[in-house]
Formats: structure tokens, sequence, C-alpha cells
């Protein structure tokens, strides 16, 4: 009777683990991180310091004593032909690394791999931007800062996130479209471009660059630039004497009021979805509403074109300012004489292309000579005039714009 004997295994686990026990994980893992970089095993390592036991580890292994000396060199060759010829590893020292370790992965394939995965998910962006030529150094800067990167942090989360992107970018610009309607109807996550989302940040970088708005712009300016609306109608601005056209019906609406010699207020709702046609030459811009009151009451319809930020200027205000000055408009700012007015001019002219009027520090000095309050607050260096925060650290008066009410009139008459 023939008695058929199965097949030794390939490895023996018990003999592999007595061969290359704890003395010798070294070896194990140095031959391991050889494979994982495609490298062949056809030479030696060497541990620099070995301790004894690791000496001896070896000597038990090769059967032969290493070399004296604090170094320890090993011939892999050597320790292929000693696995197989014990039987220990029938298939070498390959086979005895992933019996011990698991499979062997190959680095540098993995990382190319990974590496093709992340340009193909900049792929339905790439295509736009093929279209649209003003995007060209926004998606260039997210190659080289490695922001879509470092907030997605695997190519398949950036996959997803690009993709949803791209369909944001393809709806601007918007005519109007409240921000959560947008991101309901591109991506089905009508928060999905709320503040801090991974979407948000790149959506809202685009944006900017789409709309060519200052970096100093808010968030919420710069969805209005791009015709996206955050809050529709709370946000709003006071103006009195813009000229109106018929051609739209905010247009309409300033005329009416225009002709009334009436204060008209604008909300970000009619700006964006409604904007009017603007062909206004000069623009004043106060800081209170008392002196578009005042100038309503004097001049009515003979008062030229008169803005006022209520303080700092909100969504609307940059919006029509913006706008007017895309239009070549003249803009000419007055705000009081105090650290917030200091503030309010600080933004406008970092964004706009405005110049003072009466607010520098001829004009300051000349208004502080009026009964006045004590300046308060920390001081704010007037970009536009250095020399006029040093004057009103000099003489320490707060001048209102009430202060000098009929000055700013005049120049309004005049």
């Amino acid at each position: 009777m023939n008695h058929q004997h199965p097949p030794a295994p390939a490895v023996d686990r018990a003999r592999l683990a007595r061969l290359l026990g704890t003395e010798l994980t070294w070896l194990v893992e140095r031959v391991r991180r050889r494979l994982e970089r495609g490298e062949t095993l056809d030479t030696t390592i060497t541990l620099p310091d070995a301790t004894l036991a690791q000496r001896d580890a070896v000597h038990r292994l090769l059967g032969r004593r290493p070399r004296a000396g604090n170094a320890l060199t090993v011939a892999l060759p050597a320790v292929d032909e000693v696995l197989r010829r014990s039987g220990a590893s029938r298939e070498g020292l390959v086979a005895a690394v992933v019996a011990l370790g698991g499979p062997i992965v190959d680095r540098s394939a993995h990382r190319a791999a990974v590496e093709t995965a992340w340009q193909q998910a900049f792929v339905p962006v790439a295509a736009i931007v093929q279209t649209r030529p003003e995007l060209e150094r926004w998606y260039e800067r997210q190659h080289a800062t490695g922001l879509v990167r470092r907030l997605a942090v695997t190519p398949e989360t950036a996959a997803q996130l690009l993709a949803d992107l791209a369909k944001v970018l393809t709806e601007l610009p918007a005519s109007g479209e409240p921000l959560g309607h947008l991101a309901a109807r591109t991506i089905q996550d009508a928060h999905g471009l709320d503040d801090g989302k991974p979407l948000a940040t790149l959506a809202l970088s685009a944006a900017r660059a789409l709309a060519e708005v200052s970096d100093t712009a808010t968030n919420r300016e710069v969805w209005a630039a791009v015709g996206v609306l955050r809050d529709e109608v709370s946000s709003t601005v006071l103006t009195l004497g813009l000229s109106g056209d018929p051609q739209t019906t905010t247009g309409q609406a300033l005329a009416a009021f225009h002709a009334a010699g009436e204060p008209a207020v604008l909300t970000l709702r009619q700006l964006v979805r409604d904007p009017p046609r603007l062909t206004d030459q000069l623009v004043f811009v106060c800081e209170n509403p008392v002196v578009v009151t005042a100038a309503a009451d004097r001049l009515g319809p003979a008062c030229p074109p008169l803005v006022c930020t209520y303080g700092q200027p909100g969504t609307a205000v940059m919006a029509l300012l913006r706008a007017l000055a895309e239009t070549g408009a003249e803009l000419r700012h007055h705000s009081d004489f105090d650290w917030g007015g200091i503030r309010i001019g600080n933004v406008l002219f970092d964004r706009l292309p405005v110049r003072p009027w009466r607010f520098d520090a001829a004009a300051y000095r000349q208004a502080a000579r009026r009964p006045s309050a004590a300046l308060s607050g920390s001081p704010v260096v007037a970009r536009w005039d250095p020399k006029l925060s040093v004057a009103m650290t000099e003489i320490g008066s707060k001048v209102e714009e009430e202060m000098v009410l009929d000055w700013l009139l005049d120049d309004l008459a005049g």
C-alpha cells in the first residue's frame, strides 16, 4: 500500500522563530525596509553598535563568529541559504520576512499610486479652470500651498471635496442666491458652505479670486461680490442723491427718491439681485446719519451723491461703494475724529480707492479749535495720513461730525 505524506510547509514558524528571534529583530526589520523600497537582498547589512546577545544570535544562525569590533555585519545571501537549508523557510529570506510580519508593501509604488490619486482628485476643478482664466493663479496657489491636502488629508476625501467645489464654482457668479440655497442645490447640503467647513474655505478663496476683492474683505463681502447672499435684507446702506435710471426697479426707486430729495435705504438684496446703473462721478461718504438728514433738509434734490457707513461699513455699504468705484466714481470720505472713526477710515482706504474729505491732520487741527469732548480709547494710526493720528494724540480732542456739520454741508452745497 502506497502511503503519501503531505508536503512539508514552506515555512516552519517554530524553527523560524528560534533562528530569527528577539535578538535578530533588527535584521528582519532592515530586510523588510529594503524590500519595501524595492531593493535587492544581494548585499550585506551592518549594525553599528551590536550587543553581545545580538552577536551571539548571528553566530548561532550562521555558524561562525562575527568579526571583532562593535559593528556587526551580516551577509543576507548567507541568511537566505541557512533558512532554505534548515527548512525554516524553504523559499528563503523573503518568505520568512512575510511570515513573520505580513505582506511586503512596495512603498515606492504605493507613494506613486497615492500621488496619482491626489492628481486625479483635482481633475474636476482643473477642467473648470481651463475655461476660467481668472482662476488660474488661484488654482496654482492651491497646489503650491498644499491647502487641499491639509483640509482633506486623504486623496479619497479630496476627490469628494473637489468634486463638490467644482459644482459650486460652476454656479459662480450667482445672481443674488442665498448661500444656503446654493449649497443645497449644488451639493445637497444646505450647511455645506457654512464658515469653517473645508468646502467653504476653498470656495471662498476661489470667490475672492473671481471677484478680485482684497484680502481684507469679510466672508460676507466676498460672497456678495459673486452674487451670493448670506443675509439678504438686514444689511442695508443709507444714501442720498444717488442717480437712478429706469432700467431696473432699484434704479427707478433711486430716481424717485433723488427727485424728491429724500434719503433712500438700499438692501444688499437690491444691490446684488437688481443692481442700479451707477453713473455718479463724485460721491461723498460720511459716518453718521445726521449728515444725511441735514443734507436732505438743506439741499434736497440738489445734494450730490452721499453714502452713509453708519459706523463700521457693513456688506451692503461695501457692495455699493465697490460698485461705484468700479464705474470710476471718485469717493471722498469723512468720519468722526475719534479712534473709531480712524478705524472706519482704515477699512475704506484699505479696500477702496478713497480720498479724504476734510479728514486729515490739517482739517483736524482746524476742527479741534471748536469746543469738543476729550478723546479716549487706544490710538490707531490713520494709514492714509499718519500725521492725523499724531495730531489727535497731541491735542486730545474728539470732534464728531455733528461739530463740523456746517463745513460738510457747505462742501456738499458747493
